[in-house]
């Protein structure tokens, strides 16, 4: 079906789903081993559900991955809308996919929620039905730029990132604001995610002279890298961005991997909420949750509060989300006029394996 077909149809739509005994909501995941968003999303419905789910319906999680050939997220989010007559939906996927899922979404009139894409460029189309619930690259970057120039006091940086296209958005995101803040990044390297040996980065980076290190990937390189700089014995500083805490690519979501490593915090985990979530989540699935399920079960809340407040209507539910304040495990969640969250993410330093919160 072309997407071009969407519009003519979104009345008759919403007329079904009022007339559905359970309310879909849909969510599109990377691939079919992105267990972490699809658990952070069924804790919340399961939640839910057990608190009278909405006027005596049940909300059902409908979910589709993303695998496949280009243009797959494109007919899944279709899917969702035509076949599956949901709600709303929720991504957890890379930011190209987000694209396609966004372009539906705003021809179909339906909201979509977007929780660990940080492209900043989701948002610079000015479409009302987006929304994301995770600290996008500039807001990681302006968070990285205060911690690394002015808290800390380090001037010669090397800014490494793998070939993909989040991890290259990420890292030029950073050079674009420590350039418009007057600062050269010392050394730019880039490296294919699937490389094992990191002996050229790493001779470039120890024969400069470097004070931090920032890596921008996927945590199975990146930690790969950084073990070999560790190796080394560099007496450099290494920064993360939010991306190296994706747990389904992590060893056990197993901390001690990240050797003192100061990594974009994704929120609150430690407090009240924080740890009523993290013990939930280990009492059903057997393991502890990390920040994919965190901002997974953070964005499904808020949709299910919106459809709460506001009903099926598709307007209400878009005008309720810009104007809500919620409090979840990562955080205050509000939005701005783009649909972008607002506020600057903190910091977590690993110790030993142990997660430590600067300044506490």
């Amino acid at each position: 079906m072309s997407v071009g077909f969407i519009a003519p149809d979104v009345n008759a739509l919403q007329i079904t789903e009022r007339q559905d005994s359970t309310i879909k909501i849909g969510l599109l995941i990377q691939d079919n081993n992105s267990f972490a968003a699809r658990q952070g999303a069924e804790l919340a419905i399961l939640k839910a559900n057990e608190t009278g789910g909405y006027q005596r319906k049940k909300f059902q999680l409908v979910v589709r991955s993303m695998e496949g050939p280009w243009g797959t997220g494109s007919k899944q989010a279709v899917n969702l809308i035509f076949d599956e007559k949901v709600a709303v939906i929720m991504g957890s996927h890379d930011g190209r996919n987000a694209h396609l899922v966004e372009q539906v979404s705003t021809k179909a009139r339906l909201v979509f929620l977007s929780c660990w894409a940080g492209d900043p460029t989701l948002s610079q189309a000015f479409v009302p039905w987006f929304f994301s619930c995770v600290p996008n690259d500039l807001r990681q970057a302006d968070a990285l730029f205060e911690e690394v120039y002015n808290r800390r006091k380090l001037n010669k940086i090397a800014a490494i990132s793998d070939n993909g296209y989040d991890s290259k958005l990420a890292m030029e995101s950073f050079v674009k604001k420590a350039e418009s803040k007057g600062k050269n990044v010392s050394l730019q390297l880039h490296y294919d995610f699937q490389n094992k040996d990191f002996n050229d980065i790493v001779s470039q980076v120890h024969n400069a002279v470097i004070d931090g290190i920032i890596l921008f990937g996927q945590p199975s390189a990146s930690l790969k890298l950084n073990r070999q700089l560790e190796q080394k014995k560099m007496n450099r500083t290494v920064f993360g961005t939010l991306s190296l805490l994706n747990e389904d690519e992590m060893q056990d979501n197993n901390l001690s991997d990240y050797k003192n490593m100061i990594l974009v915090y994704p929120g609150n985990l430690s407090g009240s909420k924080g740890l009523a979530f993290r013990d939930e989540y280990l009492k059903t699935y057997g393991k502890l949750p990390g920040a994919v399920a965190a901002y997974s079960f953070d964005g499904m809340n808020i949709l299910i509060e919106a459809i709460r407040k506001a009903g099926l209507d598709r307007e209400n539910i878009q005008k309720t989300i810009s104007k809500m304040r919620f409090e979840g495990v990562t955080g205050l969640i509000q939005f701005d006029e783009k649909g972008k969250r607002t506020g600057t993410p903190g910091f977590m330093e690993i110790k030993n394996g142990v997660q430590v919160i600067p300044g506490k």
